[in-house]
């Protein structure tokens, strides 16, 4: 039996193989090497998208107002971004300094005074009897209520020393934002050209349209939902600063967490309120109340003001989108992670709506 002969392998063919091999792992390697560098920019460069998106056509009417010079108006936002981060930031940072020196300053159980609570404490409706029986044990003493409850008095220090760093973090990555964003609204036109481009390759003849939706969405839920809440958690720390809250900071931090999570703030807000009737006069307790209230509810009126148009994302994709860039980007993460997943649930609707269209017209 004639045995059969071995294929033959072209040599060029092979060449070309090893070639492209070569050339593809040359391409990874480039890739692997530049997102290691840009790796620690990732997170303000994706807020300074998100921020340019997110303010363009109020620097396309401040452009019409000035003659036509994009620079400058790019320099005059930038400069507006910069000073509400930093005035803010610099009030926020005093009031958390004070609060660490004033517990650094009780530390000493010894040195703590709590006074008995009031009788009136006792007639709050629903907690009054178990709020009454807790201040006064901490009044005889406080130790045995602190071992008590030390678990979660030292889970709730390392949370809010966590936060506390992260919310320092954030105000730098987005002070640095602020600046990229700067940069890209003075290069806005070719940006456009360059996502239009790139979102044609990806999608074919509807990358226009896909862009275009894209920045509605990016706007509309920086703007509606991010925005609103920090607008929302700034009024309540500053009705808490006029007042005299205790850590007043920490209490707008927790606010600010509830509030970009879509959750009412009035959870926050409520024993604050309680607290502050037994040290505040009436007639001023009431006003602090009454303002509190309008600031944690003031999101129903804001949002249909400030939301670019009408994206209803659900409150599941909001909710998972800030816990998860929270936990893989810090305190930043919280309004990255909500804008970028409902993003993504919005083209992902947007494309699925797209191919059934194009299968009902086949």
């Amino acid at each position: 039996m004639a045995e059969t002969a071995p294929p033959q392998v072209d040599d060029s063919y092979l060449s070309k193989v090893i070639e492209a091999a070569v050339r593809v792992g040359l391409v990874l390697l480039l890739i692997t090497w530049c997102f290691s560098i840009v790796r620690p920019f990732i997170t303000p460069v994706v807020w300074g998208i998100i921020l340019a998106v997110a303010v363009f056509p109020a620097y396309q009417w401040l452009v019409t107002r000035i003659g036509g010079r994009d620079k400058l108006a790019a320099l005059i936002v930038s400069m507006v971004g910069l000073t509400t981060v930093i005035v803010p930031a610099i009030v926020f940072t005093g009031s958390l300094v004070d609060s660490g020196q004033q517990i650094a300053k009780t530390a000493d159980l010894d040195a703590i005074e709590v006074p008995p609570p009031p009788s009136e404490v006792r007639d709050w409706p629903l907690i009054g009897k178990s709020v009454h029986k807790l201040w006064a044990q901490a009044h005889r003493s406080l130790e045995p209520l602190l071992v008590k409850f030390s678990p979660q008095l030292k889970e709730a220090a390392l949370w809010l020393f966590g936060a506390g760093v992260g919310a320092g973090l954030a105000i730098a990555q987005s002070l640095l934002a602020i600046v990229i964003a700067g940069v890209m609204l003075a290069g806005a036109s070719g940006g456009a050209a360059a996502a239009t481009a790139i979102s044609r390759r990806l999608v074919g003849a509807d990358g226009e349209r896909f862009v275009e939706m894209a920045s509605a969405t990016v706007r509309s839920v920086a703007v509606g939902i991010v925005g609103v809440a920090i607008i929302q958690a700034g009024l309540i720390g500053l009705g808490m600063l006029v007042v005299g809250v205790p850590h007043a900071a920490v209490w707008t931090l927790i606010a600010l967490f509830f509030a970009v999570l879509q959750l009412p703030p009035t959870i926050v807000v409520l024993p604050v309120v309680i607290y502050m009737f037994s040290h505040l006069s009436t007639p001023v307790a009431v006003a602090f109340t009454v303002w509190e209230i309008l600031a944690s509810v003031s999101d129903s009126v804001l949002k249909p003001i400030l939301l670019a148009r009408g994206v209803e994302v659900p409150m599941l994709v909001i909710f998972l989108g800030a816990i998860g860039g929270f936990m893989s980007s810090g305190f930043i993460g919280l309004f990255i992670g909500a804008v970028i997943l409902s993003l993504g649930y919005e083209l992902s609707r947007s494309w699925l709506l797209v191919g059934a269209e194009v299968g009902d017209d086949a």
